[in-house]
C-alpha cells in the first residue's frame, strides 16, 4: 500500500475547490511524496483523474468509502 506523506481532507468543498486545493499542497511536496486526498464531491471522480492527467502527477490509488472517495496522488519531478 502507498503511504502518503500529506492528507487533505477536501469533503464538503465543491468542484473545483478539491483539486485547487489538491494542486496548493502537491507544490510544497517533494517528487515522489503521495497526497491523500478526501473528496464527497461527486465530480470529483472525474475532476482529480483530469488533474492528474493534466498536470503529470500519477493517480496512484483511488478508492470509495461510501461517504467520500479518496485519492492517493504522486507529485511527479
Amino acid at each position: 500500500m502507498t503511504r502518503p506523506e500529506k492528507t487533505l481532507d477536501a469533503r464538503g468543498l465543491l468542484c473545483p475547490l478539491p483539486v485547487l486545493k489538491a494542486r496548493k499542497v502537491l507544490k510544497s511536496l517533494q517528487p515522489g511524496a503521495v497526497l491523500e486526498l478526501l473528496a464527497d464531491d461527486p465530480a470529483a471522480v472525474v475532476d482529480v483523474p483530469h488533474f492528474c492527467a493534466e498536470s503529470g502527477h500519477e493517480l496512484a490509488g483511488q478508492s470509495e468509502t461510501g461517504a467520500h472517495q479518496v485519492y492517493l496522488i504522486r507529485k511527479t519531478g
